[in-house]
């Protein structure tokens, strides 16, 4: 992994990482909220030899650093504790105080340094008053020999002192530490997470993976349930501006006129390719040119649903010879927009999509439509969008950013490589934007300052000519929802929940916006 894939893990598993460090925070506070608190007393002892100095200063202060180090040891001593209990009475066991009490002598020093812990506050002032009394008298017996006295003195120079605040546990330490190893462990598993990743999320893995490029990106947007379709003010949306974008692609890759029949398809259900076979074919219809609309979704159809035509009489009915294609086709809005619904859903979807009559279909089209886009199921369930890329120009494959599984794409493209289809490129579908904020509103219609202050500062001072006139635009009637009509339900809605994005809506009211029209 490079530093841009560590930085792409740690935004997308920031909240595992913040949740992790929480817990090792939380770990460490508890550590030491269950902890008994512990509290110190120290005492320092200087060590002395009087008689010695007097004959050998330099000799004394070396014999005195010597002996410090030994005594040092002695403060760990049962002797010392048995001595200490005697006088205090404390209700402690030789071994217990024995932990209790540590020493230290300093480095060139002639200094000794006890300290005692407990988790008593009162009874730690107790055995610290006792060791700074019985550790001399235990140093000058154990330096005695018979009437000899002892040539060591060791006095008290500080303390006894004990804390008022415990020494341990160090709850903010401890704390420090559970949540730097929380951090750790929170960055480990967000880059495990990556690498254990089998999902699609940038453009170069698709092209290293897939063979083909991104031709279309677009951006999740929080208003698709309530707007799929880019009409009215929407198809002035950012959105909008990202399928006119592959439409453009698309031109460009039909430069020679070899793509006019697209299929629009996706490895499973809830990538978003009937919304984007629908909004792609709004966009197309922009430019002038006719385009025929084709929902050979025969399993799941939910072109009708979305355009709010009539779903019943469609596809199925002119494969099965029941309709001829101009009886089964509807016009949609003002432009060149032309809907062939699914039709009633057929027993045998994948044996209608692969007969001659589908062949004859599209092939009659051609000569009617500028462009053909067509619908199908997801690749990786069934064949049936494979079936039609067999007779197809091309096929454009949907994919949700972050949600498509490699494997899923691998089955996708083997299916189309069976029938020797032609993919023209991907789309990133459900894409998170970053820069959404900074640019949404570059495509919003927004008022903006009134003309005539803008060129009253560029007129001539002395020239009276007139203020300019702008004329508003005009607009589409047929593309605006009629005044005297509320929100229609769709005639055909056999699944009341979108398999296209996981998107959920009460109703296709955007769709009063275009105007269907059945051919006879």
């Amino acid at each position: 992994m490079d530093l841009s894939a560590y930085l792409r893990a740690i935004r997308k598993s920031w909240w595992i990482i913040d949740l992790v460090l929480l817990l090792g925070a939380g770990a460490g506070y508890l550590q030491s909220a269950s902890t008994t608190p512990i509290y110190a007393a120290r005492i320092t002892f200087y060590v002395s030899t009087p008689n010695l100095t007097a004959q050998s200063p330099l000799g004394s202060a070396q014999f005195a650093q010597d002996r410090a180090t030994t005594y040092a040891e002695l403060l760990s001593s049962e002797s010392l504790a048995r001595a200490v209990i005697a006088s205090t009475h404390v209700d402690l066991s030789t071994g217990a105080l024995t932990s209790e009490i540590a020493g230290s002598a300093q480095l060139n020093t002639v200094l000794i340094k006890a300290t005692i812990k407990d988790s008593s506050v009162k009874r730690l002032a107790i055995i610290a008053r006792s060791v700074a009394e019985e550790f001399p008298k235990m140093v000058e017996s154990l330096d005695s020999s018979g009437s000899t006295k002892s040539e060591v003195h060791l006095n008290v120079v500080s303390g006894p002192t004990v804390g008022s605040s415990p020494v341990s546990p160090r709850t903010k330490l401890n704390i420090a530490l559970g949540g730097g190893i929380g951090l750790l462990l929170g960055l480990l598993l967000a880059a495990l997470r990556e690498v254990l990743d089998v999902s699609i999320r940038t453009s170069d893995a698709l092209q290293e993976f897939g063979g083909a490029g991104v031709i279309g990106t677009v951006v999740r947007d929080p208003g698709i349930r309530r707007a799929p379709l880019l009409v009215g003010e929407h198809a002035r949306s950012r959105r909008a501006e990202a399928f006119r974008h592959l439409r453009t692609n698309l031109q460009f890759i039909n430069a020679a006129g070899r793509a006019k029949v697209v299929v629009i398809t996706s490895s499973v259900a809830g990538e978003g390719k009937s919304l984007t076979a629908a909004n792609l074919a709004l966009v197309v219809a922009e430019t002038g040119a006719s385009v025929l609309l084709i929902d050979a979704d025969l399993r799941r159809p939910k072109i009708a649903y979305y355009l709010d035509v009539e779903g019943a009489i469609g596809l199925s009915n002119v494969l099965a010879g029941q309709l001829s294609i101009e009886e089964a086709t509807q016009a949609w809005g003002p432009r060149g927009l032309t809907v062939l619904p699914s039709g009633s859903i057929p027993p045998n979807p994948a044996e209608l999509l692969g007969s001659d009559p589908m062949q004859r279909l599209i092939e009659a089209a051609r000569k009617t439509y500028d462009m053909i886009i067509i619908d199908t199921p997801p690749l990786a369930p069934v064949t049936d969008a494979a079936v039609v890329a067999s007779h197809a120009d091309g096929v454009v494959v949907v994919f949700r950013h972050g949600k498509t599984r490699r494997g899923h794409l691998t089955t996708s493209l083997g299916a189309l490589r069976a029938v020797d289809g032609r993919v023209l490129g991907f789309v990133m579908n459900m894409t998170p934007s970053r820069a959404a904020d900074r640019t949404y509103t570059y495509y919003q219609a927004r008022p903006s300052r009134p003309v005539k202050k803008r060129f009253s500062r560029l007129r001539h001072r002395g020239s009276p000519q007139p203020d300019p006139v702008v004329e508003p635009l005009p607009r589409h009637e047929s593309m605006l929802p009629p005044k005297d009509e509320g929100p229609r339900q769709s005639k055909l809605d056999p699944h009341p929940e979108f398999d296209d994005g996981g998107e959920g809506s009460s109703g296709p009211w955007w769709a009063s916006r275009g105007t269907s029209t059945r051919r006879q």
